[in-house]
């Protein structure tokens, strides 16, 4: 009940997101039931079945990351002061939050259902004359229990997801990790007082367990004054760091060396396959020529290193923005960058793996084949359109992240003018990076099948 209540009174702009996800989970869930209804029409032509089915876990897999997205924007389940002592703590959010993801995929996946049955003829008759009755299966009865475990299989994995992503953390162990460095002197210091005899458990962190308050003297001890340094300065113990899954995880350092690594691997296995004649072929989508396994293969390991090396390749461009004497607005942008590479880097290079398939698929495309139909444009159009808007809705989350930092700028005297300019170098750096590597990417990827 709590999460209608939060789906019903959220923002608009929220609400839009939502509706992309639900759409997204439309048409995955509408690719599922196609699938089933191929099965249906040609039983004897299982491994076919089978493969067209294993290539719905692309957009299956494009759908969840956008509502991965979508639900980490969300501000409806974001915790606030006062949320712990009314039950809503944060294993309880992230329930809720699970929830409204199942409640906007269960919509998608009904309306594919709703529209898959009356394309079949199931409600209102037989539409465009038939025409789609050899992938929808009008003539056997379908199978509801098969049909309904596809359908779930969108809300099961994203809610699952979503789950994972925002579950509790602990976040005195990760204080406690990230401050066992050594102090200014070679020290290491006591955070937040310890867990001594006086400690006591304070509020809730956001999505963590509750941190540890310093703590309190005696009152004998109370009345007694402290006692200062011989140099007069006090020393205050530092908090304790505010950790949740609404921040951006840390930069992995070793992340853009293993994309870079696992990038060579999947364009060297596309070359070998290229060269071999015993490989098995496969039948690849959207007209396509027949090609080696190893393509798929390579190509499989080729956007997983674009997207492995995203962030690490955003952090760079953000240094690079800050080379050779940089003024103020350089070094706001690279700056900016910098601390964005972990939320943007990610989405921006699945956009590239994906762009760089479409530029791929476009040089190779064959109109005359007839595997290419309206199934293959709607899971182009599933993947293409849920990378491009969890790329969006991660801009949104870098937006409203540095929304105190522009705020404090402004009243600082910065100009409006200036921070628009920032924004401006931020992306054409951006843009100038990972365009030439998109299509040297595409490239190559299609030698292989060019041949």
């Amino acid at each position: 009940m709590l999460a209608l209540r939060l789906t019903r009174s959220a923002h608009p702009a929220v609400q839009l997101r939502r509706l992309l996800v639900a759409a997204a989970s439309a048409a995955t869930g509408f690719l599922l039931l196609s699938t089933l209804g191929n099965a249906l029409t040609h039983p004897d032509a299982s491994p076919a079945s089978l493969l067209r089915l294993a290539w719905c876990a692309v957009p299956l897999a494009a759908t969840v990351h956008l509502a991965l997205a979508v639900a980490r924007t969300d501000p409806g389940t974001r915790p606030r002061p006062g949320l712990a002592a009314i039950g809503l703590g944060p294993a309880r959010l992230m329930a809720v939050s699970a929830t409204t993801t199942a409640l906007s995929t269960l919509l998608g996946s009904m309306l594919a259902l709703l529209l898959f049955l009356h394309l079949r003829g199931d409600l209102t008759g037989m539409p465009f004359d038939g025409a789609a009755a050899d992938f929808l299966a009008a003539d056997h009865p379908l199978p509801l229990p098969a049909a309904l475990t596809l359908l779930s299989l969108v809300p099961v994995t994203a809610s699952v997801s979503v789950a994972l992503m925002l579950r509790p953390r602990d976040t005195l162990l990760a204080a406690q990790s990230a401050t066992g460095l050594l102090g200014r002197f070679g020290g290491i210091g006591n955070i937040g007082g310890g867990r001594g005899p006086g400690a006591r458990s304070g509020t809730y962190g956001r999505f963590g367990s509750r941190t540890v308050q310093p703590a309190r003297p005696a009152p004998a001890a109370a009345a007694a004054p402290a006692a200062a340094p011989a140099d007069g300065t006090r020393h205050t113990p530092s908090p304790l760091p505010d950790l949740t899954p609404h921040d951006p995880p840390p930069l992995n350092p070793t992340a853009l060396p293993w994309g870079a690594a696992l990038l060579a691997t999947g364009l060297a296995v596309e070359g070998y396959a290229s060269r071999t004649s015993t490989a098995a072929d496969l039948t690849l989508p959207t007209g396509l020529p027949t090609a080696p396994t190893a393509v798929l293969l390579g190509w499989t390991l080729t956007a997983l290193g674009l997207a492995l090396a995203g962030p690490g390749l955003t952090h760079l461009c953000g240094r690079l923005l800050q080379t050779a004497r940089p003024g103020a607005l350089r070094l706001l942008a690279g700056r900016g960058l910098m601390q964005e590479a972990s939320r943007i880097g990610g989405p921006l290079g699945v956009v590239c793996a994906v762009a760089s398939g479409a530029y791929a698929v476009a040089a190779l495309y064959d109109p005359a084949d007839p595997s290419s139909g309206p199934l293959t444009a709607l899971g182009a159009s599933v993947v293409a359109g849920c990378t491009v808007a969890t790329l969006l809705t991660a801009a949104v989350e870098a937006r409203q992240a540095r929304a105190d930092t522009t705020a404090a700028l402004l009243r600082l005297g910065a100009p409006t003018r200036t921070l628009r300019t920032a924004a401006a170098l931020r992306t054409g750096a951006l843009l100038s990076l990972f365009v030439p590597l998109t299509l040297v990417v595409a490239e190559l990827a299609s030698l292989p099948l060019a041949r």
